[in-house]
């Protein structure tokens, strides 16, 4: 079974991320993330880094999903266990589509495209929601630089995308407000995740 972690920076996924990591011991799940699981997502991450061209981008963090699903996704899925993903293939639909969107006529549609026929659809994603400017509060607060993705009117759109995708995907989607207390949402997010692994 697949869980995948979803939603803007600022939102609390990596603290959520602990919080299953520890309070999920009992059902041993693996834990994983794009990009940085593979070799690949290392360069996805200097890719970031430098800004490098949006497609160059998009294909390398293509690059790093594919190798992520071969290197760790199947071999678990395959063993029986359970996945849990920080950022899986709707953070590259909601994020480069919008750095794609003054290159491509349908940037949506070709990243979808790219990914056709051999990317796996996750069982069930959370995902994270929250007002733009506190998220931009929180990245100003907890790093020392930002990355170019965390831009305000950048985030906005990559949210709208991610609700569009919810609302296209309504079973597969549970919208989480990510201002409530960590604790509460970790525990909320703990409990379904063993409800549903247990259906």
């Amino acid at each position: 079974m697949l869980i995948t972690i979803e939603g803007i920076d600022g939102t609390g996924k990596s603290t959520l991320i602990r919080f299953l990591n520890e309070n999920l011991k009992d059902i041993a799940p693996v834990i994983t993330r794009e990009p940085g699981s593979t070799w690949i997502g290392e360069q996805v991450r200097r890719g970031i880094a430098e800004e490098i061209d949006p497609v160059a981008e998009a294909l390398l963090f293509t690059a790093d999903h594919a190798a992520h699903i071969r290197d760790v996704i199947r071999p678990a899925l395959s063993a029986g266990r359970l996945v849990i993903s920080d950022r899986y293939s709707d953070s590259r639909y909601a994020y480069q589509s919008v750095t794609l969107d003054s290159i491509l006529p349908d940037a949506l549609g070709w990243l979808e495209a790219v990914h056709h026929g051999w990317t796996i659809l996750p069982d069930r994603t959370y995902l994270l929601t929250i007002p733009v400017d506190e998220a931009m509060s929180r990245l100003s607060n907890n790093r020392d630089g930002t990355e170019h993705f965390e831009k305000a009117e950048i985030l906005s759109r990559v949210q709208k995308n991610y609700l569009a995708a919810a609302e296209k995907d309504p079973e597969r989607f549970v919208i989480i407000d990510a201002m409530l207390e960590k604790e509460k949402i970790g525990n909320y997010v703990a409990d379904s995740i063993r409800q549903f692994v247990k259906r």
